[in-house]
């Protein structure tokens, strides 16, 4: 057992999960503001591989594995988890107004399943107030940083648009790429904003709103999707993505399922409200991945996540299309050296591939089948 493995299992699976969260996320950011410590932690955590270069939405990465967003909600340790190791992080979901979330206790660890529940709710500073952070960060690491907006809670639906549209004004200036986040369970009615009906107006006005906002550049805009949306909605997904001019789709955020996941964790823990992330996960995005990238092809970035545990998950997902990959629960199980085990692992099948790049094993499993067919 690792050293983290123990320490897990003697120290922190005792102790509240967001607790934990907010100790663990404290000392990542305390060592990444002490220049000659987060220096050496790099140097540890994130050794480089130039055969994992990536090039997507526009950006160049140090490779295809980033940080999903919910861990870093309000954009207050972006240099620390560079520091990790993830080619990206993305920041949020930041909602237009500041929100406390819901009531706790509203996060749960399915050790056995090495999956989490949360029913968090956005808990987040709002728009204005991680904007002004943002614009006065100064980077210790160069890292593409993406942001994760979602709706305000106590805005009715009818004001939903105008929420995005305020977020997407503020934060499009600092954002590497924007995403519109449509599929948390954890924010009455967002998941209806999913249909392709209410979908295109909201796109096309935060579309609108960023390229107000940002004249120099074009902010690569993409949407995240659930794994509960039936196959024929995700293709009409994938078909308005591709008629608007998206540049990806985030495939996929937690599930509201239970059934047929093939839970082992106390019935008590996995009855609790929510969604559910984690390896749990893994087949269902792969899925919904595989569907997209059958039908958008390489028109847009598709970025896998959900279930991603190890570099097989990560290389699965390039196979299937992925241009990028993202992760987040894995890494309370896994702890510090998570991004860099997983990037020396996906160096490790490139090189053994019949793929001289990773932009080449993008979507190489769906063009295999296709030739077979």
């Amino acid at each position: 057992m690792s050293a983290y493995g123990l320490l897990f299992r003697l120290v922190l699976r005792r102790l509240d999960p967001e607790d934990a969260h907010r100790a663990a996320f404290a000392l990542i950011r305390a060592v990444a503001r002490v220049p000659v410590l987060r220096t050496f932690a790099a140097a540890y955590l994130a050794p480089r591989h130039r055969e994992l270069r990536t090039e997507a939405l526009g950006l160049r990465m140090h490779g295809p594995f980033g940080l999903a967003a919910g861990f870093d909600k309000n954009a207050t340790g972006i240099d620390g988890l560079s520091m990790l190791g993830f080619d990206h992080v993305e920041i949020g979901t930041v909602t237009g107004q500041p929100q406390p979330g819901n009531e706790r206790t509203r996060l749960f660890r399915l050790t056995a399943d090495r999956a989490l529940i949360n029913r968090m709710g956005f808990n987040n500073d709002g728009s204005a107030a991680v904007a002004a952070r943002l614009a006065a960060r100064r980077p210790a690491f160069r890292t593409v940083v993406g942001v994760n907006i979602g709706k305000t809670k106590a805005v009715p639906e009818s004001g939903a648009v105008a929420d995005y549209v305020t977020s997407a004004e503020r934060l499009a200036p600092y954002a590497d790429y924007l995403v519109v986040n449509v599929s948390s369970p954890n924010t009455p009615g967002l998941r209806d904003l999913q249909a392709a009906d209410r979908l295109r107006p909201l796109l096309t006005a935060v579309r609108e709103a960023a390229d107000r906002a940002v004249t120099g550049r074009r902010v690569p805009l993409l949407v995240k999707i659930a794994p509960d949306l039936a196959d024929e909605d995700v293709d009409a997904v994938a078909d308005l993505a591709a008629d608007l001019g998206l540049d990806g789709i985030i495939a996929t955020n937690t599930t509201i399922a239970r059934d047929g996941l093939g839970l082992t964790s106390d019935p008590a823990l996995t009855a609790e409200t929510g969604g559910l992330s984690g390896a749990p996960l893994r087949e269902r995005s792969l899925e919904v991945l595989r569907r997209l990238y059958a039908r958008v092809g390489d028109r847009l970035t598709l970025v896998g996540a959900g279930g991603i545990t190890d570099a097989e998950d990560a290389w699965q997902r390039i196979l299937a299309g992925a241009g990028l990959v993202q992760g987040y629960t894995a890494f309370v199980y896994e702890g510090p050296l998570w991004s860099r085990t997983l990037h020396k692992g996906l160096a490790a099948r490139l090189r053994v591939s019949p793929y001289a790049t990773l932009a080449e094993a993008v979507g190489a499993d769906a063009r295999t089948r296709k030739a077979d067919a």
